[in-house]
């Protein structure tokens, strides 16, 4: 049993899948199967990273804000649901949040280089938030993107030289995909809302943004990365069974996700040991 939990593939792919399928399948009739994307990156930071609050570095920072994020997500699906200009105070809310994470190694930077950082990473972050946003009304399109954007994000940041957020970012394509995957077996969507999308946005960008300032992922990959939600918004006939629909929209994401990942083999160079 020890060995399972010091595994790399369960603590980022078997355990968060699991966790993910469980809490998607329970919180259905509450609407809140959104909830297991939560659940499955809980699980990868319990077996992978520490819960503590001090030092407050910016893996924990991250895990914080994301956990905060799915408390608020939830919030404003109750109360804020149709208040439009929530999206884009939301967007200016994860970039400035990343601009926090990553501050200490921004800072150390001349203020031309860090006001280029600095904005293209809070530009990144915004646009992740406010395109993720967009999909809280259709879970599949919202389960494929966060399928597509965590395993991106996590190979990519494992090709960078960092594990731990490697980890944490394929624990979050992972929970995704069993979220996606109900929807296939059953045949019906299940809630998604901000509870899913918020969360999906703040721990996806933090983690990609933490990676190039902290390891070696190439500030190149960002901007592909930002186009794997868009991978998910190719039309798709709606009449179409709907693992057809999962399917064909995971193909379009991961392919933009795939792009990522090989830019950064390419200049990065090698899994971390």
């Amino acid at each position: 049993m020890q060995q399972w939990l010091t595994d790399p593939v369960f603590q980022s792919a078997v355990a968060p899948f699991v966790a993910a399928l469980i809490v998607a399948e329970l919180l259905q009739r509450l609407r809140l199967s959104g909830l297991a994307l939560t659940a499955g990156f809980c699980t990868t930071v319990y077996l992978v990273a520490d819960f503590s609050f001090a030092p407050l570095t910016s893996t924990r920072k991250i895990v914080y804000l994301s956990l905060g994020a799915a408390a608020l997500g939830l919030l404003f699906d109750l109360l804020l649901r149709q208040w439009r200009p929530l999206r884009y105070l939301l967007a200016i809310a994860v970039g400035a949040a990343m601009v926090w994470v990553v501050w200490n190694p921004l800072s150390q930077k001349d203020t031309v280089e860090l006001a280029l950082y600095g904005f293209g990473l809070f530009a990144f972050a915004a646009w992740i938030a406010a395109v993720t946003d967009g999909l809280r009304e259709a879970p599949q399109r919202a389960g494929c993107a966060g399928l597509a954007l965590g395993l991106g994000t996590g190979l990519s940041a494992l090709l960078g030289a960092s594990a731990l957020l490697g980890q944490l970012g394929l624990g979050l394509g992972a929970a995704s995909g069993a979220y996606l995957l109900i929807q296939m077996i059953s045949g019906g969507t299940l809630p998604a809302g901000r509870i899913l999308t918020l969360p999906l946005a703040v721990a996806s960008a933090l983690i990609a943004g933490a990676a190039m300032m902290l390891a070696k992922l190439p500030w190149q990959v960002l901007p592909v990365l930002a186009c794997v939600p868009l991978g998910a918004l190719v039309p798709v006939p709606g009449r179409w069974a709907l693992w057809v629909q999962i399917f064909l929209l995971s193909l379009c994401a991961l392919a933009v996700a795939a792009v990522a990942a090989f830019i950064t083999w390419q200049m990065a160079g090698g899994l971390p040991l």
